[in-house]
């Protein structure tokens, strides 16, 4: 296949854009081939530039007629005191490949805000800014990505469990959380993330939330909490109080639990325990537990189950499995 040629050192750049904006006419470029394009683009602004007018000058021949496309390759030339030698199908392909370039999913990478991923340890509580100077503190194990732009703030938490003391701006801040979304009205709020099943605890100024499907968004103020469990009725989602020290207990390494499934709890601990603790039977999951769980002794409150629980606990070297005690 033929390619563009440049004469030169300048145009080196030039040239490296039409290859580039060759290579991804391919009907489904990797990600690789795209995270590569997206670095050597972020590597100068002129490789950006380069691309554009290339990107520009694809769609105006792919436009024009045979006539008036040899006379704008004469112009553009011309007005760069250069030489350019065009390949034959350029002309029969140019709209289809700015699609294929500016089109679908490499326009949503292009212009997409950049992800900014942060994570935790097991065992690791940890404190960090994001852009806007919001503060975020991370429970163990946990993961979110942020992402900022012009007109955005978005995190997703993964898994696990933060602490959002929200700068107020212009720009919304919005939390995603398994299903739900939760806009920040001016607020210090917890997410809790177990599965599907999320926790907001709002300790300072309101929250809306909401979940995929219900009509109306909830609002919660401090004090107050907004729990999504998918496996309860009335959409899975309710609204109730709750002690607001008591929802950032981790913080702390004290682990603070109201009515809470065992599955839940257990999720919880293990962010924090080297030797995880495996349920074996549902029935021992949908148990509930109110109470309180230190960081430094959840092997003794693992110890301690069977004392409250119809469990029966058997301790290997890398891990714990909770069963049953009850007969089938």
């Amino acid at each position: 296949m033929m390619a563009m040629t440049f004469a030169g050192a300048g145009d080196r750049v030039t040239q490296a854009a039409a290859q580039w904006w060759t290579r991804l006419r391919a009907e489904d470029p990797s990600d690789a081939t795209i995270e590569q394009w997206l670095a050597w683009m972020e590597e100068d602004d002129t490789h950006a530039r380069a691309f554009e007018e290339v990107s520009r000058l694809s769609q105006r021949l792919g436009q024009a007629d045979s006539h008036a496309r040899e006379a704008f390759v004469a112009e553009f030339a011309g007005a760069a005191e250069r030489r350019v030698r065009w390949p034959l199908w350029i002309g029969a392909v140019a709209a289809s490949l700015l699609l294929a370039v500016l089109g679908g999913r490499m326009l949503d990478r292009i212009y997409r805000p950049q992800a900014q991923p942060y994570a935790s340890a097991v065992g690791q509580n940890r404190d960090l800014a994001l852009p806007d100077g919001t503060r975020v503190a991370l429970g163990g194990a946990s993961a979110i990505t942020a992402r900022y732009a012009d007109d955005l703030r978005k995190i997703e938490l993964r898994e696990g469990e933060a602490f959002f003391s929200v700068v107020h701006e212009q720009r919304p801040f919005e939390v995603v959380a398994g299903p739900l979304l939760i806009r920040d009205l001016g607020t210090a709020f917890n997410v809790r993330r177990t599965g599907d099943r999320v926790a907001v605890a709002v300790t300072e100024g309101r929250v809306r939330v909401s979940v995929p499907g219900g009509k109306d968004a909830l609002e919660a103020g401090a004090g107050q909490q907004v729990l999504y469990d998918p496996q309860t009725g009335n959409g899975g989602i309710s609204i109730g109080p709750i002690a607001v020290d008591d929802a950032t207990a981790w913080r702390g390494r004290r682990l603070e639990f109201v009515n809470e499934p065992l599955f839940v709890v257990v999720a919880s601990i293990n962010r924090y325990s080297r030797r995880p603790v495996q349920i074996a039977d549902p029935r021992v999951g949908a148990l509930t537990f109110t109470g309180t769980v230190r960081v430094d002794a959840i092997d003794r409150w693992v110890e301690a189950l069977p004392r409250v629980f119809p469990v029966q606990v058997s301790a290997f070297g890398d891990h714990v499995v909770l069963s049953s005690a009850e007969r089938h």
